[in-house]
C-alpha cells in the first residue's frame, strides 16, 4: 500500500512556478489542466506489516481537468509469478484512486488564506481486488475495500513549498462502518540541478491515523501511520531513487499483535519511464 512519489516530478515546475494559480474568479477553470502517466519497476525491502520483501509494476497516472485533481496508480506484485516470493499467496493487484473536487474552482471564489492556496473536497479509495467475503459469509480480512472523505488542501511551507493537506474520515467499505480518521501531507522539494538540466529531488509523505476502533486489542491500535522519505535524481524521461519508509503501529495495526511486526522501518528502490 506504498503511496509512490516519483510522478510528483512531473509536477514540481508547476505548483513552484503558480503558487497564486488557485483564482478561478475569471470563470477559466481549465486554466490549470494537465495529465502525465508512468512506469515504476518497484523493489520492497521489509515492507510492513509483515516484513516482506518484493517486486512490483506501479502504472500511475494523474492530473487536472477543470473542478478535478486526480492521483492514481495500480501496483502488480510478484511479476514472474514466483511461488517462493513474498507475495505469492497474496491478492496480486493493489489500487489507489484519489480524486479531489476543487471547491475554489466549483464555486469559481477565491478560497485562499494565509498560506492556503487551495481547498478541495477530498476523497481515497484503496482496493486490493481480492473478495470482500468468504464462502461461509464472514469478511475476508485479506480484501482492503476503504473509502476516505474529507477536506482537502494546497498549502506554502517553508522551503518544501506546495504541500497536499488532507483530513478524511475513514469508511470502511466491508464492514459498512466508519472507523477513525486519517491525516495525508505530501511533498516534493527539487534541492540541487545538474548542469545537463536533470535534478534530486527530497520527497516524501506522512499518513496518520488516529481514532481507531479498538476494541479487539489483539490486533488493533488507536492510532498509527508511516512517513516516507526519498531522495530521487529526475530526468525528462527517467528517474531513479530511494525510499525510507518509517512506521508506528501502521494502519492502526498493533506492533506485535496478530498482524505481527507494524512497527520499524523499510527500504524502496524504483526505476521510472515517464510518458
Amino acid at each position: 500500500m506504498r503511496k509512490s512519489l516519483v510522478a510528483l516530478s512531473v509536477l514540481a515546475a508547476s505548483l513552484s512556478a503558480a503558487t497564486n494559480a488557485a483564482d478561478y474568479t475569471d470563470g477559466n477553470i481549465h486554466k490549470n489542466d494537465y495529465k502525465w502517466s508512468q512506469f515504476n519497476l518497484m523493489y520492497a525491502f521489509d515492507e510492513l506489516p509483515g516484513e516482506s520483501s518484493h517486486d512490483y509494476l506501479e502504472m500511475e497516472f494523474g492530473g487536472r481537468s477543470g473542478i478535478f485533481d486526480l492521483y492514481g496508480y495500480v501496483d502488480i506484485f510478484n511479476l514472474a509469478n514466483s511461488p517462493s516470493s513474498d507475495k505469492a499467496s497474496a491478492p496480486k493487484m493493489f489500487m489507489k484512486f484519489a480524486p479531489r473536487v476543487s471547491l475554489d474552482a466549483l464555486t469559481q471564489t477565491d478560497l485562499s488564506f494565509g498560506p492556503v492556496q487551495e481547498l478541495y473536497f477530498a476523497t481515497l479509495f484503496n482496493w486490493n481486488g481480492a473478495a470482500t467475503t468468504n464462502s461461509d459469509g464472514s469478511v475476508n480480512t485479506d480484501s482492503v475495500n476503504n473509502s476516505f472523505w474529507g477536506l482537502g488542501s494546497d498549502v506554502m511551507v517553508p522551503w518544501l513549498g506546495k504541500v497536499g493537506l488532507n483530513f478524511y474520515g475513514l469508511y470502511d467499505l466491508n464492514k459498512k462502518d466508519w472507523n477513525g480518521y486519517q491525516i495525508s501531507t505530501n511533498w516534493f522539494k527539487p534541492f540541487y540541478t545538474l548542469d545537463n538540466g536533470s535534478f534530486v529531488s527530497y520527497q516524501g509523505y506522512i499518513d496518520y491515523q488516529f481514532g481507531v476502533n479498538d476494541d479487539f486489542g489483539a490486533l488493533y491500535s488507536s492510532n498509527g501511520g508511516a512517513m516516507f522519505n526519498g531522495i530521487y535524481w529526475h530526468s525528462d524521461r527517467y528517474a531513479v531513487g530511494y525510499g525510507l519508509k518509517a512506521y508506528k503501529d501502521v494502519y492502526g495495526l498493533k506492533d506485535g499483535g496478530l498482524a505481527g511486526k507494524t512497527t520499524g522501518v523499510s527500504h524502496y528502490v524504483s526505476l521510472t519511464y515517464k510518458f
